[in-house]
């Protein structure tokens, strides 16, 4: 009974968002960006470990040990998704504010708040968490692992608030030139014996080239179906030629203890399977579209969307928080706590994929309002008087309108905001 009463609120939100959607909505670049953030969150789950080491936690990753499990990299490496439907959204929404007369300032000042808004509740938690550890005698080595979990998946932020400021200028800048970039640079880098610092001038050029491939996808540059095909097939091709005789290793994420990484930073390799990759999501666009008129798939990508940020800030911390809670048990626990060297464990890493999705609900219930405290205060009666607070079954249950005002709105942001937002 309580099952049936849960997938009815459940339809009657679904129905809600769906009638609330505007009918000039992209559905599929939603749907495109839920995947690329999911993507990310599934990967860190599977490919990141944290063994039990004298009393300590040290990183290692199962691609360390069974290098025939780099395919898995390929299935859920989804950042050059992220940065192409980013570029696409950044270049709409700022032609949009500059047909409303919007200065850039205010522009620019709008999109990073919303991208930043939600880090400084991460950073104040891992700071005081930090503090806290290092007091109570927990060893730097291990407090040095947890925050370089924490604190590692910021980079793609600021590169991400990097190119979203500078949106006017690379909108009309062809994807051939930072991919030229990237080319010399490695071949600076891995051929000619240059530094190694060089490389890093590819963390712009080289997640530039999915940006500015998603400025082009705005423009039009994709509206038939052959320009995706051919980026999908020269990215494969390209991808395969620099493995098989280029020297660069087949995962796409980086390995600890392997001579390249690459992806930190951005290799020649990365990048064209990047290529493949944005190909591939622009070809789905229209089977994307076609599911996201089902008003249950699409309020699922739309509640994603609407939190996108606080699940890509938190899956870390709510991995960690698990793997230390089992700390506490006396023996190390397979899957969690054991060196990830055998099939045994990815079976029993997948059991506790619904553990880390419990544990990273409860940072969703958390801190999502530093991400959408903006929109809290528009839940307000006319009166003043406020809401009751906000819990995950108040927002199936007694939520609804709120949810459907703030449906979340694919031109103005890479997080998206509210409908109101795209009104002012």
């Amino acid at each position: 009974m309580r099952t049936r009463e849960l997938h009815s609120r459940w339809s009657v939100l679904a129905d809600r968002i769906d009638s609330g959607t505007p009918a000039h909505r992209d559905r599929a670049v939603d749907a495109l960006r839920a995947f690329a953030i999911l993507g990310v969150v599934l990967g860190h789950w599977l490919v990141t470990a944290l063994t039990s080491v004298d009393g300590g936690l040290r990183t290692t990753s199962p691609l360390a040990h069974m290098s025939g499990l780099a395919p898995v990299s390929w299935v859920f490496q989804t950042l050059a998704v992220f940065f192409l439907v980013g570029g696409h959204v950044a270049a709409r929404g700022y032609e949009s504010a500059r047909g409303r007369g919007v200065p850039y300032g205010r522009w620019v000042g709008q999109r990073l708040g919303r991208l930043f808004r939600p880090v400084a509740a991460v950073l104040v938690l891992w700071s005081v968490a930090a503090g806290g550890m290092l007091l109570g005698g927990v060893g730097t080595d291990t407090v040095h692992t947890l925050l370089k979990l924490v604190l590692s998946p910021l980079w793609f932020l600021l590169v991400f608030a990097a190119l979203t400021a500078a949106t006017p200028l690379v909108t009309r800048l062809s994807p051939v030139w930072p991919l030229a970039v990237v080319a010399v640079v490695d071949v600076w880098r891995f051929g000619l014996g240059g530094p190694e610092w060089i490389g890093w001038v590819n963390v712009a050029a080289g997640w530039l080239v999915p940006y500015t491939l998603g400025a082009a996808w705005s423009r039009g540059a994709f509206a038939r179906r052959t320009p995706a095909a051919l980026l999908l097939g020269a990215g494969i091709v390209a991808t395969a030629a620099l493995i098989v005789w280029g020297g660069y290793p087949a995962s796409m994420v980086g390995v600890p203890g392997a001579a390249i990484s690459n992806l930190n930073p951005p290799t020649l390799a990365a990048v064209a399977f990047g290529l493949a990759q944005c190909g591939l999501a622009l070809l789905v666009r229209e089977p994307l579209a076609r599911v996201m008129r089902r008003p249950r798939a699409w309020a699922k990508v739309a509640l994603v969307n609407l939190s996108a940020m606080t699940i890509f800030l938190w899956h870390q911390t709510a991995m960690m928080a698990v793997t230390a809670l089992g700390l506490l048990v006396s023996t190390d626990l397979p899957g969690l706590h054991t060196v990830p060297s055998s099939p045994q464990w990815i079976v029993v890493r997948l059991l506790w994929l619904p553990v880390f999705a419990a544990a990273l609900t409860v940072c969703w219930t958390a801190f999502r309002t530093y991400e959408q405290g903006g929109r809290r205060s528009r839940s307000r009666t006319p009166h003043g008087s406020s809401t009751s607070p906000a819990t995950p079954s108040r927002i199936v249950a007694s939520s609804v309108p709120a949810a459907v005002r703030t449906v979340p709105a694919s031109v103005t942001g890479p997080v998206a905001p509210s409908v109101e937002t795209v009104r002012a």
